[in-house]
């Protein structure tokens, strides 16, 4: 036990992504959509265990669609911070298929979160049956995230001092990233990785696919694991395992592992704890994750 506390490096932070830009409420009801449930959730998963939480504000307006508003996003942060003071706030720099490069970026800009999504490469981004073959929705759809827009993305959150969580859906994003790196003062380092597995478009988990990935990571760097539906929980035991992180929440999957429906992201923050534990390392959270994940700032800026 004693070694755990001396050694906070060895410890496993828990992000939760509470609902993303797709996953809807008819498909489970407590996939969070105002801002007061959002905080309700966020209190939920701090309790359970999470450091993170990742945030899609949702337009409840609208019938509860992504939303790049920005009272909207304040309101919804706020709310959170209320009730969970000591969660750290990620936000998402894609928000949704329909917005601008010039919206996804500007509640980086407005709030500077202590952590933002960065996404680093344009790909196919759909949802379909992958044991059919076919593909269900967004068969059109490219994720645009060109070189001029992760540069411009990055500039901005250096500006901010955010941490830019690079997501990584193949080897492409990472050869990416890779890439950039080399430009000096392009991002603060150490840098931090978030293996993302499972999307149409995208790797599969595999264990195979995980350390192809490691392997290219840059010394010092940390990382984190997420991954679609069942993907969650492959890649999130293996992370527990390799010394990684975890990241679950009904962004990702909307079910436990028992394949009932999620009460909560809290639920699987439960499940991840857990992971964490049967791996012989404890949690993290607070300034103990901050200080894990190399973040330069301890909150966001909702002052303006």
């Amino acid at each position: 036990m004693e070694v755990y506390e001396n050694n906070p490096e060895i410890k496993l932070v828990i992000s939760a992504a509470l609902a993303g830009a797709v996953t809807r409420k008819d498909q489970n009801p407590a996939v969070p959509y105002s801002p007061e449930e959002f905080g309700d959730e966020a209190k939920k998963c701090y309790e359970a265990g999470a450091a993170i939480v990742h945030i899609h504000a949702r337009d409840v307006a609208q019938g509860g669609i992504a939303t790049a508003n920005l009272e909207i996003i304040k309101a919804t942060v706020e709310n959170i911070k209320q009730k969970a003071p000591d969660v750290i706030i990620n936000l998402s720099s894609a928000i949704s298929a329909v917005v601008t490069d010039r919206e996804r970026i500007m509640p980086v800009r407005k709030f500077k979160p202590p952590l933002a999504s960065l996404n680093t490469n344009s790909m196919n981004f759909s949802v379909g049956d992958f044991k059919a073959g076919k593909v269900l929705m967004g068969a059109g759809n490219i994720f645009n995230n060109s070189f001029s827009t992760i540069q411009n993305f990055a500039k901005h959150m250096r500006k901010a001092q955010t941490k830019p969580e690079m997501e990584i859906y193949d080897l492409g994003g990472m050869y990416n990233m890779l890439f950039l790196n080399k430009q000096e003062g392009m991002f603060e380092k150490p840098l931090h990785f978030q293996f993302v597995f499972g999307v149409l478009g995208g790797i599969p988990f595999s264990p195979q696919n995980l350390g192809r990935l490691l392997d290219l990571k840059p010394p010092g760097a940390t990382w984190s694991v997420c991954g679609v539906a069942r993907q969650q929980f492959q890649a999130g035991m293996c992370a527990a395992a390799w010394g990684g992180h975890i990241r679950v929440g009904l962004e990702d999957n909307i079910r436990n592992i028992n394949r009932d429906l999620a009460k909560g992201s809290w639920e699987q923050v439960a499940w991840a704890k857990k992971v964490a534990g049967d791996a012989g390392r404890e949690i993290a959270q607070g300034a103990e994750a901050r200080k894990i994940f190399n973040l330069l700032r301890e909150d966001v800026d909702l002052s303006g």
